[in-house]
């Protein structure tokens, strides 16, 4: 899992229509009960992969993220008295998600986002409340967290970056933009992930949604760098994309331009093919209005371009096309894509190493044949193939080197 951000999540579903009002989001779809409406927040919030440790039990706690501070465990949310927040109230959890304050006034770290969940409506947490409380009770006592990190810090760092509010609705926009924008600004926290963050893991105001380096641990406790894409309409992020392209990756992992590997695999698998269409199609509205800057530093040269043709002829072509536009049962487009123009390379280096991983129950037609190169190419190809697709078909991006192939191993 991404340090200080619970990857996961996007979207939620509104509630009774005189409260969205109040608090300036869209108006609600078709009522349900209180219960099944927060099992619907808390299946988009992702909330399961965070909580719950792999054969674990649900909403257990447990989960770790390593942090330059040390590392922090997920809490047991399930309703134990004892070691979970059964004797939380709404309005301890209210508090926490608005406030970053637990139950005994203890100060919360943003690893839980509440940064983001402060703009969440009360009527979607006592939904969330109320979907909760349903759960099993589990005794579970996580770990404590590491020696470097303390609580009362947090209340400099909240002073120094932490705006809390609830959303307010923009009258300019249409109720789908609006309603897509309370969904990833939101419980979602989509900004959490692709998001920069300073010295003090504070995201970067100015540099919304432009992309972020995560580091999550493997099942043997490796960590891995992973780049969380450009969200904005930039050349490196998703100009390439339509409304429609997106909507369907959101709610079966692929889509014309892409297929879920690596960190969104959760966020697929376990929370955005739960959702509404709707939902999704407001998002995807949400994100393609995101603005951001075009790639202006360091490009791939024209030498290094050429220095690579021959290995993406031989082992990339087939499947991606020499057009780098790819096809849907061979392989996804390379060209425009924001993984290959990434920030960082990280992301396209674990894929041409060792091959993307796909969530289960998701299908690629023949994507899901590519092959892992680690132990076929050497970091210097690596690096080369790397260059070839990042500076071919009109991409943008950095060069490649043979050192951050290898540390990408």
């Amino acid at each position: 899992m991404p340090s200080w951000a619970l990857v996961g999540s996007l979207l939620l579903l509104m509630l009774a229509a005189c409260s969205r009002s109040q608090q300036g989001t869209p108006p609600p779809p078709a009522a349900t009960s209180s219960v099944e409406r927060g099992k619907y927040l808390a299946d988009a919030g992702n909330c399961a992969s965070c909580h719950t440790l792999p054969g674990g039990a649900p909403f257990a706690g447990g989960v770790s993220f390593d942090t330059p501070f040390g590392v922090i465990y997920s809490t047991n949310i399930t309703p134990d008295p004892q070691t979970g927040i059964g004797q939380w109230s709404v309005e301890d959890l209210r508090r926490a998600m608005h406030e970053g304050v637990a139950r005994d006034g203890s100060h919360l770290f943003p690893a839980f986002p509440y940064t983001s969940f402060t703009r969440v409506g009360d009527a979607d947490v006592a939904d969330i409340y109320a979907y909760l409380r349903t759960l099993k009770p589990v005794h579970h006592k996580p770990p404590g967290n590491g020696a470097l990190l303390m609580r009362w810090p947090m209340a400099l760092w909240n002073w120094m970056f932490f705006r809390p509010g609830r959303f307010v609705a923009n009258t300019a926009r249409s109720a789908e933009w609006n309603r897509g924008a309370y969904l990833v600004e939101g419980l979602a926290h989509c900004s959490a992930c692709h998001t920069p963050r300073n010295s003090l893991l504070a995201e970067q105001s100015d540099r919304r949604y432009e992309g972020a380096v995560l580091q999550l641990g493997d099942a043997a406790g490796k960590a891995h760098r992973w780049y969380a894409v450009n969200l904005t309409s930039a050349k490196q992020g998703l100009a390439a994309w339509s409304v429609t392209d997106l909507a369907r990756y959101f709610q079966t992992g692929v889509s014309a331009r892409a297929g879920t590997f690596g960190p969104m695999n959760e966020v697929i698998a376990n929370s955005l093919r739960q959702l509404a269409p709707a939902d999704l199609r407001a998002m995807a509205v949400y994100v393609k209005s995101l603005q951001g800057p075009e790639h202006s530093g360091e490009v791939v040269l024209p030498e290094q371009v050429t220095a690579g043709a021959s290995i993406y002829k031989d082992r990339c072509e087939k499947c991606h096309g020499a057009s780098g536009r790819g096809g849907f049962f061979s392989g996804p487009p390379l060209a425009g894509s924001a993984v290959v123009q990434g920030a960082d390379p990280a992301s396209l280096l674990s894929a041409i190493l060792h091959g993307p991983e796909l969530p289960k129950g998701v299908k690629f037609g023949g994507w899901e044949t590519m092959q892992s190169y680690g132990d076929v190419l050497s970091d210097a190809q690596i690096a080369a193939v790397s260059n070839f697709v990042r500076g071919s078909w009109s991409n943008r991006a950095s060069p490649v080197t043979a050192a951050e192939v290898a540390q990408q191993r």
